[in-house]
């Protein structure tokens, strides 16, 4: 029997994909429930159903932005033989990736639930957790430089990885504002230009 509300041939990828792009834009409180069912070709009751409700349908939307989007930021950052190139990979990528004419502008985790209200403080948190483990792994990516003997034993690793991602972040407003690519790997080159005295040792 098919679920009321729900079309035949219904495609619970699909409409996922679709309920992502209305988060990216619209951000979690932005987006209505109109907004959602209408992206998604479904009624309300078979959202509900398929998905349990707008929170979980957001977190199942987060999954599939880290799945599909992630790795075109963060895949070079493990092949890159450098820390340096590292850095400089995911930069430039955000560059790339923020700016893309077929996906909406910036990035979904940075921009889609800034501001505390007692309907998104969990989803809030749970994007700060995402966030923090964006500098927590970052970091660990320097302390391979440190172990290789690029990046001195004395620089502080922590803040370093967080503020390439702050630049990141950043660079993912500029991107909503409507920077180009061009002027995005502008601000990455003027961030990759503090590398040395960030990762020197004092002299």
């Amino acid at each position: 029997m098919v679920e009321r509300g729900r079309p035949r041939g219904f495609d619970k990828d699909a409409a996922l994909v679709r309920a992502m792009e209305v988060f990216w834009v619209k951000g979690y409180e932005g987006a209505s429930m109109a907004d959602l069912t209408t992206a998604m070709g479904i009624a309300s009751p078979s959202l509900y159903a398929a998905f349990g409700c707008k929170e979980e349908l957001f977190r199942q939307a987060l999954q599939l932005y880290g799945a599909t989007q992630g790795p075109e930021i963060w895949g070079g950052i493990a092949r890159a033989p450098t820390a340096y190139e590292a850095v400089e990979s995911y930069l430039m990528q955000t560059a790339k990736s923020f700016t893309r004419r077929n996906r909406p502008p910036g990035c979904l985790v940075v921009l889609s639930a800034l501001h505390t209200t007692e309907q998104s403080e969990t989803v809030r948190r749970e994007l700060i957790a995402m966030r923090a483990k964006n500098v927590e792994d970052l970091r660990q990516r320097l302390q391979e430089g440190v172990a290789s003997g690029e990046i001195s034993a004395s620089a502080d690793l922590a803040a370093i990885a967080r503020y390439y991602v702050t630049v990141q972040q950043g660079m993912s407003i500029q991107a909503r504002d409507g920077a180009t690519r061009r002027e995005l790997e502008r601000v990455a080159r003027a961030a990759l230009a503090a590398w040395k005295p960030l990762t020197s040792a004092p002299g």
